[in-house]
């Protein structure tokens, strides 16, 4: 994971726009190489002790635990923040290989906040990259 590639703020929609790189280990949004993303959104599924599903109303996403986020108890209904690696799946959900999953539910403007920020990126920081790219 080359950590010098920022995690996008992003909306599980956006994920469809996503594309792989042939020749970099990285991914690309209109022209900006990631590897991680950063979203959150509510817990709807938890099917078993590692799959996890992540709706934010825009799409849904898989969520891959490992290690101690396994340990902790994770529930239906939860908001979560998660940053993880990204990896496309044309067969089933987009998957996330989490790196930090944090419990927002206690936080009451948690999902108005976070729609500002996911907007509040784009605007000040890809779409300039993306209009370049076009």
């Amino acid at each position: 994971m080359d950590y010098s590639l920022a995690a996008l703020k992003l909306l599980c929609g956006q994920l469809k726009d996503v594309r792989e790189t042939p020749s970099q280990n990285a991914l690309t949004l209109g022209g900006i190489l990631f590897q991680r993303v950063w979203l959150q959104g509510v817990l709807v599924s938890n099917d078993d002790d590692d799959r996890l599903l992540l709706d934010d109303s825009t799409g849904i996403v898989e969520l891959s635990l490992s290690g101690d986020f396994r340990q902790r108890q994770w529930r239906k209904g939860m908001y979560v923040m998660v940053v993880g690696g990204y990896f496309v799946r044309t067969s089933d959900l987009p998957v996330i290989k989490v790196h930090k999953i944090v419990d927002l539910s206690q936080f009451t403007d948690r999902e108005a906040m976070w729609y500002l920020e996911v907007l509040e990126a784009y605007k000040l920081f890809y779409q300039p990259l993306i209009e370049e790219f076009i």
